[in-house]
């Protein structure tokens, strides 16, 4: 079956305009334009612009979607990991908005706000016991109290930054690149200058501590709760041996 370039427009929530300039950039070309110049798609246009939007959401631009893209040859395997991320951040969701739902009915109702419940889905210190396990109480301490000092606006930016480094990564493994590679190492750069930008983490504004970094790369492959904001375990195991690469060539064991 084939779909005209308004059906497509219309089913995709985008519009015509987009879908030729798709087309004028070669990131998604018709598979056919007929006598009269209309645009035709069948289905494998259809899977490229449904992989397109997926890809946009997480912040990609359009030149990084069309790299992803021509050099990703497990197109089932490509769509499986982003499904894996997008049931995780359903989940999230979900426990955002039952959290926002009940404060909506305390509220009406005049009845206290319950802090575990309000705060459900937002919670940065989900893994408290594990930090200070690992790293010591006055580790997640400083993080604590430098997080909580950002204010909503700054917590929004390092966010932000945090999930368009977490889009490269995921970029990057569904690309199939090498965890050596330059592209992968500037990732692995961008990584560990994040996480030296925490108080509290062992390394911070300073000199990058190798057993920190690398003991976390492992937990990203281990344990799966990090590992789907990598795209599964594929991903995470692309971001782990590309900060062990990292390691090994710049910091001393």
């Amino acid at each position: 079956m084939e779909a005209s370039i308004h059906e497509v427009a219309r089913l995709a929530g985008t519009t015509s305009r987009t879908l030729r300039h798709y087309d004028a950039i070669g990131l998604l070309p018709p598979t056919r334009v007929g006598a009269n110049g209309y645009r035709w798609y069948g289905d494998d246009e259809l899977v490229r612009l449904q992989r397109i939007l997926l890809l946009r959401d997480l912040g990609l631009g359009l030149d990084q979607i069309r790299r992803v893209l021509d050099e990703q040859d497990d197109e089932a395997a490509a769509l499986r990991a982003h499904l894996e991320w997008l049931r995780s951040e359903r989940a999230r969701i979900g426990r955002q908005i039952a959290s926002v739902e009940g404060t909506i009915a305390a509220r009406e109702k005049g009845d206290g706000i319950v802090a575990e419940q309000a705060f459900d889905g937002f919670d940065h210190t989900q893994y408290r016991e594990e930090v200070e396990q690992r790293w010591g109480k006055d580790a997640y301490a400083r993080s604590d109290a430098w997080w909580r000092g950002l204010g909503a606006e700054g917590q929004a930016q390092h966010r932000a930054a945090q999930e368009a480094l977490i889009a490269d990564w995921r970029a990057a493994a569904a690309a199939g690149t090498d965890p050596s590679s330059d592209e992968a190492q500037a990732l692995a750069a961008r990584h560990v200058a994040w996480l030296g930008s925490i108080p509290g983490t062992p390394g911070a504004g300073g000199t990058p501590v190798r057993a920190y970094i690398e003991g976390l790369a492992d937990m990203y492959v281990a344990d799966e709760r990090f590992a789907a904001n990598y795209g599964g375990a594929e991903g995470a195991t692309f971001v782990r041996d590309a900060l062990h690469a990292w390691t090994a060539r710049h910091v001393q064991p």
